[in-house]
């Protein structure tokens, strides 16, 4: 496994030290600079390209929202804050966040997988941003496919709308691309069953036909088409 390059950026900095402490721990990821501000996280992103930033969402100076476009263009981006709003969560996805945790609701373990995970193109969500997305998706399905308002924001109102698209694009049920949003947010196949009130069985029946939609023969390509990093072939 190759090393991974990461930014920290926190206005916090016992959160920035032990991030550095624990990302240093594993010994293929490796911390190339801190940032406490928006804007300091993008000149450093600029400068060092590290595979990716994590990004707290309420910094001084810039904002981590403000701050996301223009990183998402130089690094994968994982936000890794204390905001778990889900207007907060919608709009850092609609910038195009790799994936979103919510300090409190993951192990230790489990960020460093995030890492590489969203690293290597795979989003990775906590249950406090899984269930934002699920909403959308839920909110869409029980509009008839016009979607909710979730905001009086024009920022927002585009996220919906959009879902739908892919699900026409692909070709997908209105099941099967709520399956493949809880499977982009890392749910496994039992969580998704929970999730939706099915079974395991109906599960692995919906994602065997979402794998022959996409044309993927794993998790992981089937996401990336999903997110628009491949192609369907």
């Amino acid at each position: 496994m190759r090393t991974v390059t990461v930014l920290v950026a926190d206005d916090n900095p016992v959160v920035r030290a032990g991030l550095r402490s624990l990302l240093g721990a594993d010994g293929d990821l490796r911390v190339v600079a801190e940032a406490a501000d928006g804007r300091t996280a993008v000149a450093l992103t600029e400068h060092h390209r590290p595979d990716v930033v994590l990004l707290d969402v309420r910094m001084p100076v810039v904002d981590g929202l403000t701050a996301l476009p223009h990183l998402v263009r130089l690094s994968a981006v994982l936000m890794l804050t204390y905001s778990g709003e889900s207007e907060i969560v919608r709009e850092a996805l609609r910038l195009g966040a790799g994936g979103y945790l919510v300090h409190g609701e993951f192990t230790s373990e489990e960020l460093l997988t995030a890492v590489h995970d969203v690293a290597s193109g795979r989003a990775r969500f906590t249950p406090t941003a899984a269930n934002a997305v699920l909403g959308v998706v839920r909110g869409a399905t029980a509009h008839g496919g016009a979607g909710p308002i979730v905001s009086n924001s024009l920022r927002f109102r585009g996220i919906a709308s959009q879902m739908q698209s892919d699900v026409a694009r692909f070709g997908l049920s209105v099941r099967e691309g709520e399956v493949m949003d809880l499977i982009a947010s890392g749910l496994s196949n039992r969580q998704i069953a929970d999730t939706c009130f099915i079974s395991e069985k109906t599960v692995k029946n919906h994602i065997n036909r979402i794998f022959a939609k996409l044309h993927s023969a794993t998790r992981s390509e089937a996401i990336a088409v999903w997110l628009g990093t491949r192609t369907a072939s």
